[in-house]
């Protein structure tokens, strides 16, 4: 019997063998805003989800990948499976400790590169100007270790991680999430909506 989290990374990163394999095929899952691609996570992972956000699951931190599997439960499908609602921000505060829990372990030297950004991205949702500081580190570190020929995506991934950084160390938080969340938009923030990309 396989890890409880294999069908997961699975269906995530798919059965590439190289960073720039899985990104072509991938990327439209990742970051493509698909109805199809929400439907299928619900479908597929809902019940984890829900086990994660609810604090279940917690006996797969121990390992690397069951470690990286909760983080994308609690960081990524909601994401998709509530989109464009205030749960969709449900799982953040678990992953946040939850990432400082595997880093402190280490696990993060146990996974490739590519997995690896699934989980600075936790530090990169953050509305915490270190946590923002640490995330653009950690993406400059990955970029620096590969090869010229696989940098593409991880120069990307850094570029994002510069630009949250800059939206946090301006505002102290995403003004993007203010409706959802509830919060009023002072009026420079107001102003910065209405530029493009300001929404990611």
């Amino acid at each position: 019997m396989g890890a409880p989290w294999r069908d997961l990374l699975d269906w995530w990163f798919g059965p590439a063998d190289s960073p720039t394999e899985a990104v072509a095929t991938r990327n439209a899952l990742w970051f493509g805003k698909r109805k199809a691609n929400d439907t299928e996570a619900r479908e597929r992972f809902g019940d984890q989800v829900q086990q994660a956000l609810a604090g279940g699951l917690q006996d797969w931190a121990t390992h690397p990948e069951g470690w990286l599997a909760l983080i994308v439960l609690l960081d990524q499908l909601p994401r998709m499976i509530h989109r464009d609602s205030a749960q969709a921000y449900a799982g953040d505060a678990r992953a946040q400790a939850l990432l400082r829990e595997g880093l402190h372990a280490g696990h993060h030297l146990q996974l490739p590169p590519l997995q690896c950004t699934f989980v600075y991205l936790v530090l990169e949702h953050s509305e915490n100007l270190d946590d923002q500081n640490q995330a653009v580190a950690c993406f400059t570190g990955l970029v620096q270790q590969l090869p010229e020929h696989e940098r593409g995506y991880f120069r990307r991934s850094l570029d994002y991680a510069e630009r949250h950084q800059r939206i946090i160390a301006r505002f102290g938080r995403f003004p993007h999430r203010n409706a959802l969340l509830g919060r009023a938009s002072t009026p420079e923030e107001v102003e910065f909506l209405k530029t493009p990309g300001s929404g990611f």
